[in-house]
C-alpha cells in the first residue's frame, strides 16, 4: 500500500513550493465554493484551467477529470434537493416531484465537487506525501495534528499488509476440498470479519504502545527534525501573488458578469 501519489515529472508546478502550492489549492478551492449557483460558464473556466495546468504538469489533460470521479458516491447525499426544492417542477418519479430549482443546485453541487477534487488531485499528483506534510509543519498546522498525519503515511501499510496476512491466513483455514464454497455462510463470514477488526484494533494498539515507549527512549518530543527550511523565492512569491488576484477577479467576474442557468 502506498499513500504517495506523486507523479515524477520535470514541470513548473512539480518545482514550486509545496507550502505555496497547499495555499494555492485552499484558495482555488474556496474560489470554487464561492461561485453562484448555476454559474456553469465559470465552472467550465475552471475546468480548462485545472486540464490546462494538468498538462502544463505532464499528467495529461484528462487525468484529474477522471481520477475526480472518485467522489461521486458522496453526491448521493445531494440527491434529495432534486425533490425538496420549491419551484419550477419538470415531472415527478412516483409520489416525488421533480423540481427546476433542485436540479440545477444539485448539478452546481456535482460539477463544484468534480473540481474540487481535481484541484485536490493536481497537488497530490505534483508534490510528495512527505513535502506535504512538512509543508503542514512550516505553515504553523496543530503539531499534533501534523504528527498523527505522519504516522499515518509511515504505518497504514503496515495494518494494511497486516490484515492481508489475516486474511490469508483465513482462506488457509476455510479451504474446502472439491468445488464447495469455502468460508461457510454469510453469518460466519460476517462474524469470522469482526473478529478479525477486533484483533487488528489489537494488534494495533499495542504495536502504537511499542512504538510510542521506542521513541520515547530516542528522545522523541512530537516533532520530526530536519535539518533546515528553504526559502521561498521572490519569483514564486510574485507568482503566488497573481494566482490570488486572479482568483479575486474571476470571483468578482463571476457573481456580476458570467451568464447563469
Amino acid at each position: 500500500m502506498d499513500l504517495d501519489r506523486a507523479v515524477a515529472r520535470d514541470s513548473p508546478i512539480h518545482r514550486a513550493d509545496p507550502r505555496l502550492k497547499f495555499v494555492a489549492v485552499i484558495a482555488v478551492i474556496g474560489a470554487i465554493a464561492l461561485l453562484p449557483i448555476g454559474g456553469f460558464v465559470a465552472l467550465g473556466v475552471v475546468w480548462l484551467a485545472l486540464t490546462a495546468a494538468s498538462t502544463v504538469a505532464g499528467l495529461g489533460p484528462l487525468r484529474l477529470s477522471r481520477g475526480a470521479f472518485i467522489a461521486a458516491p458522496f453526491l448521493l447525499a445531494a440527491v434529495p434537493l432534486i425533490f425538496v426544492r420549491p419551484g419550477d417542477p419538470l415531472g415527478s418519479i412516483g409520489p416525488l416531484t421533480i423540481s427546476g430549482e433542485g436540479l440545477r443546485m444539485f448539478a452546481t453541487i456535482a460539477a463544484k465537487s468534480w473540481l474540487s477534487v481535481q484541484a485536490a488531485l493536481l497537488l497530490t499528483f505534483t508534490t510528495p506525501f512527505h513535502d506535504l506534510v512538512d509543508a503542514l509543519r512550516d505553515l504553523r498546522v496543530p503539531r499534533i495534528l501534523v504528527a498523527i498525519i505522519g504516522f499515518m503515511y509511515r504505518y497504514l501499510a503496515v495494518l494494511g499488509e497486516e490484515g492481508s496476512r489475516m486474511l490469508r491466513a483465513r482462506a488457509a483455514r476455510s479451504a474446502t476440498a472439491g468445488e464447495a464454497r469455502p468460508g461457510g455462510s454469510i453469518g460466519w463470514r460476517a462474524k469470522v470479519t469482526g473478529q478479525m477488526v477486533g484483533s487488528l484494533f489489537l494488534r494495533s494498539y499495542e504495536r502504537s504502545e511499542r512504538i510510542y515507549a521506542a521513541m520515547q527512549a530516542r528522545g522523541f518530543e512530537g516533532t520530526f527534525r530536519h535539518l533546515g527550511t528553504r526559502s521561498i523565492e521572490p519569483a514564486a512569491w510574485a507568482m503566488f501573488g497573481l494566482l490570488l488576484a486572479a482568483l479575486v477577479g474571476f470571483s468578482i467576474a463571476a457573481q456580476l458578469w458570467l451568464p447563469r442557468a
